[in-house]
């Protein structure tokens, strides 16, 4: 018989638990999602991937900021801060179309080592066609890494995304709900949404962005630009995923939403 020590009151992951406390969770099942979630990500070999981690767990403005791979309250620890108007919730956190964006003060072109090793990925609670930007950042002249969900930029409506270079990858989509996570790894980029495999291109690297990653909208040169009116229920920024990483992941995220009863 298998038996599983949490329901004996064992101590969580050391991870799990630094993130849990940091952020105050109470609730019996986010803590359980949080550590599963964990454990899952490192059971699939992508945890050490992860440079910021924000599950959007607890309700608040105040749980959703920390970042779960370093959940220290400092803009050094990617910590969110939240600009604009947001609604927090159990759901998620969601930006109000206007002038909301988080700042995760990272900077790709001092946090990531070389150029073609990138990725990210975001979860989608809302079906709406908007041009807007989910996550991401672009110097304003030759670089951008972001991920645009159901965009109306380029009719028909398609999910983009750029991996520090200035061509869009992207596929026709008419619903924006779900998990997209778009990675660059050499000259390759794909985009998944779930776990299909939406996107293969190959384009060469040319730059990291020096500006910081914006969480709920595009970081353009130090502005907020196109926020975006999406429930997320989740954010990740990375080192560059392969596809079987990228199917593990959103395995690992689906579990975690449907834990919190928000799967879409």
């Amino acid at each position: 018989m298998i038996i599983n020590p949490y329901v004996f009151g064992a101590a969580f992951d050391p991870d799990a638990q630094a993130f849990i406390t940091a952020a105050g969770l109470t609730d019996n099942t986010q803590k359980t999602a949080i550590n599963t979630l964990v454990l899952d990500m490192k059971g699939y070999g992508i945890w050490t991937k992860m440079k910021a981690i924000y599950p959007f767990v607890g309700g608040t403005a105040t749980t959703h900021k920390f970042n779960l791979k370093n959940p220290a309250d400092t803009n050094a620890a990617f910590r969110l801060v939240f600009f604009g108007g947001w609604t927090h919730t159990t759901n998620g956190a969601q930006g109000n179309g206007t002038n909301s964006y988080a700042d995760s003060f990272f900077i790709p072109s001092t946090q990531y080592a070389v150029i073609d090793n990138a990725a990210l990925s975001v979860y989608s609670r809302t079906n709406i066609i908007e041009g807007r930007c989910e996550i991401g950042c672009f110097n304003g002249t030759n670089s951008a890494l972001q991920i645009n969900v159901a965009t109306t930029a380029f009719p028909p409506q398609n999910t983009g995304t750029y991996m520090n270079n200035v061509t869009e990858s992207k596929f026709a989509d008419t619903d924006s709900r779900g998990f997209y996570i778009t990675s660059r790894t050499g000259t390759t980029v794909t985009m998944f949404e779930n776990s299909t495999l939406k996107v293969t291109q190959t384009t060469s690297a040319l730059a990291r962005p020096n500006v910081k990653i914006y969480v709920g909208a595009q970081n353009l040169a130090g502005f907020a630009n196109i926020p975006s009116s999406k429930q997320l229920a989740f954010a990740s920024i990375m080192d560059g995923l392969t596809n079987t990483e990228a199917a593990n992941f959103y395995t690992a995220v689906q579990a975690f939403q449907t834990t919190l009863a928000r799967q879409v």
